[in-house]
């Protein structure tokens, strides 16, 4: 068992060392921590801090960079509206109509993808409305001192909002921000995931009745099916309507591995 755990963890070293010493000639610690011109900038956090694997920012253009920063605290922003989106319909819900003139109660509306579909037309074109406003007329203009730090807009987003005057307050809130919109990016990935595939954002994993793991023999005892994934086949390589043929798959590919 400590054979092939070692061996798994091997081949994923020596495929990270051959990949990174092709691109920068080097297998040393540069290319996660490089000393680079935005190493500084706020969002550079533990543990990974300045993270470039690309090189996307090495030619030291600082135009572009903003540029990029900006893109990532907007997507970060919709990702956490979006996370609060699915999350709070399951606790509130508005009361009254979301549209009076179809008879559309707010406590109709489904949570997650199964709401497009209940949405008056007007209601979809309502909200495309409101988005194209604020992208064209308030994001457009030329952020401040700080990347995503739009002119109109103060603490929390607010139009008209007032602006933290402490700076040393408001990096730590910006870079709250940013390391919140980065998990809210990444929540909200496994959100639409799982909604799609057991049709609820919450959805037991066991409603996921298409899943190619079904049809597979249970190989959960075997050797190498070890904390913390257990038996990990997330391609359903295993997975094979005849158990003899893939018991016979199985350890063909034990033994190659």
């Amino acid at each position: 068992n400590a054979e092939l755990n070692n061996g798994r963890l091997a081949m994923l070293a020596i495929v990270g060392m051959i990949s990174q010493n092709g691109f920068l000639g080097t297998t040393g610690a540069s290319m996660w921590i490089p000393g680079a011109a935005f190493d500084k900038e706020l969002g550079a956090t533990m543990p990974f801090k300045y993270f470039d694997p690309l090189g996307l920012a090495s030619d030291g253009d600082a135009g572009a960079f903003r540029r990029r920063r900006a893109a990532e605290i907007k997507n970060g922003r919709v990702a956490m509206w979006a996370c609060m989106g699915y999350i709070t319909p399951e606790y509130f819900r508005w009361p009254g109509f979301c549209s009076p003139s179809e008879g559309v109660k707010f406590a109709d509306l489904p949570n997650g993808f199964a709401a497009a579909a209940k949405i008056p037309g007007l209601g979809v074109l309502q909200i495309l409305a409101f988005v194209g406003t604020i992208e064209i007329f308030n994001l457009q203009s030329t952020p401040g001192k700080y990347a995503g730090d739009y002119e109109g807009y103060g603490a929390f987003g607010l139009p008209g909002g007032k602006p933290i005057a402490d700076v040393a307050k408001k990096e730590k809130s910006l870079l709250a921000e940013i390391n919140n919109g980065r998990l809210a990016m990444m929540a909200i990935m496994g959100m639409w995931f799982q909604n799609g595939l057991t049709g609820s954002a919450w959805g037991d994993w066991a409603l996921y009745t298409d899943s190619p793991l079904r049809a597979a023999p249970d190989f959960s005892k075997e050797l190498g099916a070890c904390p913390p994934l257990g038996f990990w086949d997330p391609l359903g390589l295993s997975a094979y309507s005849d158990p003899e043929f893939a018991d016979s798959q199985f350890r063909r590919r034990r033994v190659v591995e």
